[in-house]
């Protein structure tokens, strides 16, 4: 006799969001069992991993994520918009941008917890970026680890050419420096512009 789980039980076990599982009772893509009282049930031997995968490819979405660091790089982030407009559009996909405006050492930009929450729920089914570090500056990696767990594809236009340790150092102490500089001067003070113009002519 097969048994029936709740939808709480049901969502821990496919790792999507109780509403997810809503819309797609609601949609037919995963139709619920009802009790007298109108409760959803589940057949626990019909959720597994493959059934999953191919509920997931049926309904999830392509999102293209760009993200600058501050006001004054808002030209370059018009610029990664139109390029991953332009890439998805050539691919033939529907998709939706996502774009912020932070540090890659922020974890609690708008954008970003947009898109963890829409992976996590199973509702992204490709992650297009330009760059790698558009993403975060560090941390990039958990996410990719996340979207694996999650059969998430991921698409990197621009891979561009290994940098060296010292070039990949520089960068990270850049981004550093302009964090905390922020926090203590304002991001659009004098002496946080000066510190900045400072930094770079050393790590040039």
């Amino acid at each position: 006799m097969n048994r029936l789980i709740s939808i709480n039980e049901a969502s821990k076990q496919l790792g999507v969001s109780i509403s997810t599982l809503r819309r797609w009772d609601e949609s037919g893509v995963l139709v619920a069992q009802r009790t007298p009282k109108g409760h959803r049930r589940y057949d626990i031997s019909k959720i597994n991993p493959n059934l999953l995968h191919g509920i997931g490819n049926k309904d999830r979405k392509t999102v293209a994520y760009a993200r600058v660091s501050s006001h004054d790089q808002k030209d370059d982030l018009e610029r990664q918009i139109q390029i991953l407009e332009l890439y998805c559009a050539k691919q033939g996909w529907t998709y939706e941008i996502i774009n912020d405006l932070g540090s890659g050492m922020n974890y609690h930009k708008k954008g970003l917890k947009q898109l963890l929450d829409g992976i996590l729920n199973n509702e992204i089914g490709r992650l297009v970026l330009t760059h790698k570090d558009r993403l975060l500056r560090f941390g990039a990696e958990l996410v990719f680890a996340i979207c694996e767990t999650r059969n998430v594809e991921i698409i990197i236009i621009n891979q561009g050419e290994n940098l060296s340790f010292e070039e990949e150092l520089a960068q990270d102490v850049l981004e550093i420096i302009t964090v905390f500089s922020a926090r203590l001067y304002g991001s659009r003070s004098k002496k946080n512009k000066k510190l900045l113009e400072a930094v770079k002519v050393v790590l040039e």
